[in-house]
This record gives structure tokens, C-alpha cells and sequence, in this order.
């Protein structure tokens, strides 16, 4: 796929119908037969062809045929409606449902995360702290939709641990991470901890951006992740890389390379001027030790 391909919303609902259509056991043929489309339609969809039309009527009768639920239905068709935007801005809840998340299925297809962050990750978070999160967030959330939550963010942890092609880390921590309270100061040592001991796993590197260093690029970036998807058998790239920034109420992706390398140099002056690992390492240890006295 070239860098002039598909487009984020476009890609990620191919991602979606095809994951939906695999946990089903349908195959292709089986679904166009069910929407009265041909093959292609339906495998032009899930492979983001950028030149096929995306007609809402396809993709509300591809789910209804999948079992997918009401959420996963009004988000693909959400994605649809904005599949021809190449830098997109996802504002929370307008329409894709809020509960739909659009990161998650970039990440799990993703070789390698390079992120900077002011805040725990949560691909790194215990439960615990990720739980302290969501109640601060969703305070009218139930304890069951609260675990629901948990549960989610805590299983997206086997993209790093699997035996089978793990996740590549590379992560610059912010040195505020280290000192924000989330929760209690328990959770806050035992979370630490974590963070350490993940910085000793190959596929894991953490870093810590010491107050010392200042402002590496002379401005605030914020946090950011660099998601790259890896090189195929002749050496092209699986997809274009994508730059996910989040804020407050939505999330910004970003594909065309001019911002995608501006922030890759970001990440590498942020890594430059970051403590080595074992450094990082026992800083963090350090600062578990001190909440938990």
C-alpha cells in the first residue's frame, strides 16, 4: 500500500468487517451471497481499496449478517461516513459512539509503538490504576461497566507478552509521570513498579524525561504515539505509518508523511535527552520506594 492510500476511517472499517467476518467463520463469498454483493465488494472493503464506493446500506446489512451489536454497527457506520478524510479528527462521541474505540484496532495491527507521554499508557497500566481512571472519568459508570473498561484495557496487554510477533515498545515517560498521584500512593508505587519491571522486557524500552532537560523542542508537543505496521515479504510497507495524538474530547491521526516524519524527529530528540534505560529503570524504582513509605 503506498502513502497516497487509503484513509484512516477507510482502513479501519476494513480492519473491522474483516475481523468481524473471521470471529464469525463466514467467509467472503458467504457474505457477499448474504448481501446480495459480488466477492469483490465485500474484500474491497475489508482491504480499504480507496476506489471502491462505501455505500451505508452495505455495511448495515454486512453487520446484520456478522451479529455485530449496536455500537459496533453505528461505529463502522460512522467510519463510513468519514472515510474519505486523510487527516481525521475524531471528536468523542459525534457520530462514532464513544464506546466504540477507533485506537484499539490501529494498535493491535501495529509492529512497533514510539510514544511520549504524561501519563501512564495504557498498554503499560495495572488495573488498579487504570480503574482509578475510569471511575474519575465516567463517574456515572457502574462498577460492572467499570470492569468492563478495566478488563478491555488489561487485555490489550497480550500484544506485547505473546509468544508470537509481540508488539515493539519504545516509550518516553514525561518525569511528572513519576510524581502525579492517580488514585492513591499505593496504587501509584505499585504501578511504578510495574512500569520497571516492563523496562526489562527486549521488546520494551522505557525512558524518563528528566525536568532537567527542559523543553527538548523549545514547545510543548504533548503526547503522541508513532504507530508503524511493519514490512511485507517484498519489502513494502504493510501500512502507512500513523500518528496518533489524543486530547481532551477526541483524538487527531495523522497519515501524511510531512507530519508523520515531524513527529518521528520529535520522538527521537525526546529519546535523546531522556536517561538511558537503567537509569529510567532505577528512577522508577526509586520513586515506587518513596510512595510506598
Amino acid at each position: 500500500m503506498s502513502q497516497n492510500g487509503s484513509t484512516i476511517p477507510r482502513r479501519q472499517l476494513g480492519r473491522h468487517l474483516r475481523d468481524l467476518r473471521q470471529q464469525s467463520g463466514m467467509t467472503i463469498a458467504n457474505v457477499a451471497k448474504a448481501i446480495e454483493r459480488g466477492d469483490s465488494t465485500v474484500q474491497r472493503l475489508e482491504t480499504a481499496d480507496p476506489a471502491v464506493r462505501i455505500r451505508l446500506w452495505d455495511i448495515e446489512a454486512i453487520c446484520r449478517v456478522l451479529g455485530a451489536d449496536e455500537t459496533t454497527t453505528e461505529g463502522l457506520k460512522g467510519l463510513a461516513q468519514q472515510a474519505n478524510t486523510k487527516h481525521w479528527w475524531h471528536e468523542y462521541g459525534d457520530v462514532i459512539p464513544e464506546d466504540f474505540d477507533v485506537y484499539i484496532g490501529l494498535e493491535a495491527d501495529a509492529k512497533k509503538l514510539t510514544s511520549y507521554a504524561e501519563l501512564v499508557p495504557g498498554l503499560a497500566q495495572t488495573a488498579d490504576f487504570a480503574r482509578s481512571l475510569f471511575t474519575t472519568v465516567h463517574p456515572e459508570a457502574t462498577s460492572v461497566e467499570i470492569d468492563r473498561r478495566v478488563e478491555i484495557r488489561m487485555n490489550r496487554q497480550v500484544l506485547f507478552t505473546r509468544k508470537a510477533l509481540p508488539i515493539e515498545v519504545d516509550m518516553v515517560l514525561d518525569e511528572s509521570v513519576l510524581h502525579r498521584v492517580i488514585g492513591s500512593a499505593k496504587i501509584m508505587a505499585t504501578q511504578l513498579r510495574r512500569l520497571a519491571d516492563l523496562s526489562t522486557r527486549d521488546n520494551f524500552s522505557i525512558r524518563v524525561l528528566p525536568f532537567a532537560a527542559g523543553l527538548p523542542l523549545g514547545d510543548l508537543t504533548g503526547p503522541f504515539i508513532v504507530l508503524d505496521f511493519g514490512i511485507d515479504g517484498n519489502g513494502q510497507i504493510v501500512e502507512p505509518t500513523v500518528v496518533y495524538v489524543e486530547s481532551y474530547t477526541g483524538a487527531m491521526y495523522f497519515t501524511d508523511q510531512r507530519v508523520v516524519e515531524r513527529y518521528q524527529r520529535a520522538a527521537a530528540r525526546h529519546r535523546s535527552l531522556a536517561l538511558g534505560e537503567q537509569a529510567s529503570r532505577d528512577l522508577l524504582r526509586k520513586a515506587a520506594r518513596e510512595f510506598a513509605t
